[in-house]
């Protein structure tokens, strides 16, 4: 086969593409203090070259000294790699979402409202672009801004959801977990002020908060004045093994992002036979199916969030039902059911006409 390159990240769809497809896989990414220049992980091999306003330019120049490419993956996160525009082949853009909003939980303004702009017309300059993404509340914030091809192909996980369920009762306290990196747009606050609302209604409740980020020392200041230090665990980042073993442990995940591309820590808290309670926005109420695999709450807000899961706790046979569903739901999402639909789309791209932007 001739080679496949791609400017995302690695992931399990280029694993199979090289070692049980017979492809080779370059994955192209910038460079970072101290980081090998190239390294061959799982076979794929890893170039790194540039940084913020240099990478494409270092892309192009490496791309130029290469064999011919079938396929290139441009992946998009705020600014794309423009490969359309230089590979001279057929290109899939890879999206997790559109960002939108979260431009104004990073940047002040108007540099959020300049991020906003420039994502939109870029979208636009794509617009005859094949894209990838993962669910139907980004393909229509493509479709919004003028993409005309969107392909939908969930994502997987590796998390291989236990072998049976065992019973889960509500014991005291109740338990609940984050995992998260712990940045503005995750929102974390909002589980800690739900975790609140439940003690005020006299709900007996504990939340763990897995993961780290620049949001951390402003959630341990939080936790102090809400006076929840006896009843909220910071764990900072642990191994998978670990992270497994705290959602199994516990009675339910919450989501508070903003938005997301779709939500794998929702699917892993289902193999794990954890539902989840999260709020009404992109991504999530997909990965969330209300009231079959967990709770959708109403409204954006701790206290909706509260009323959520206050109403599942005097239903246990609902979340019974619920932790089944999950559970079934999250072992058709391995890895191991999605990949054939991708490997198999991703090589009909290959084979396909390239495709300009504009």
């Amino acid at each position: 086969m001739l080679p496949l390159a791609e400017c995302a990240p690695a992931s399990e769809v280029d694993v199979v593409l090289r070692s049980r497809r017979g492809h080779e896989v370059f994955w192209f990414a910038n460079a970072f203090p101290n980081c090998a220049a190239e390294e061959t992980i799982d076979g794929i091999r890893i170039v790194r070259a540039g940084g913020v306003g240099s990478s494409v330019i270092a892309a192009v120049k490496w791309y130029r000294q290469q064999k011919p490419f079938d396929l290139v993956m441009d992946q998009h996160h705020g600014i794309p790699w423009y490969a359309p525009w230089w590979s001279k082949t057929q290109c899939v853009s890879y999206v997790h979402e559109v960002l939108g909003p979260i431009w104004s939980a990073f940047y002040p303004w108007p540099l959020s409202v300049l991020g906003r702009w420039q994502e939109f017309w870029t979208h636009w300059f794509y617009r005859n672009v094949q894209f990838w993404t993962a669910c139907q509340s980004t393909r229509q914030g493509l479709e919004a801004h003028g993409i005309r091809a969107v392909k939908i192909i969930p994502y997987g996980v590796n998390t291989v959801a236990l072998p049976s369920l065992p019973d889960k009762p509500f014991t005291k306290p109740l338990r609940l977990i984050v995992i998260s990196r712990l940045a503005p747009n995750k929102r974390i606050d909002h589980a800690a002020r739900a975790l609140k609302c439940l003690g005020d209604r006299g709900i007996d409740a504990r939340l763990t908060i897995v993961g780290t980020g620049e949001t951390e020392p402003l959630l341990h200041g939080l936790t102090a004045d809400l006076q929840l230090t006896d009843r909220i665990v910071f764990t900072g980042p642990l191994p998978e093994a670990a992270n497994d073993e705290q959602l199994r442990q516990a009675h339910f995940l919450l989501h508070t992002s903003m938005r997301e591309g779709w939500g794998l820590n929702v699917i892993e808290a289902n193999a794990m036979g954890t539902p989840s309670v999260v709020y009404p926005v992109e991504g999530l109420v997909e990965s969330t199916l209300h009231d079959v695999t967990g709770v959708v709450s109403e409204k954006e807000t701790p206290e909706s969030l509260a009323e959520g899961l206050a109403g599942v706790l005097t239903a246990p046979d609902k979340y019974a039902r619920y932790r089944v569903a999950a559970w079934n739901r999250a072992k058709s999402l391995h890895w191991d059911n999605v990949l054939p639909l991708a490997c198999d789309w991703l090589e009909e791209q290959a084979g396909a006409p390239a495709r300009r932007g504009s």
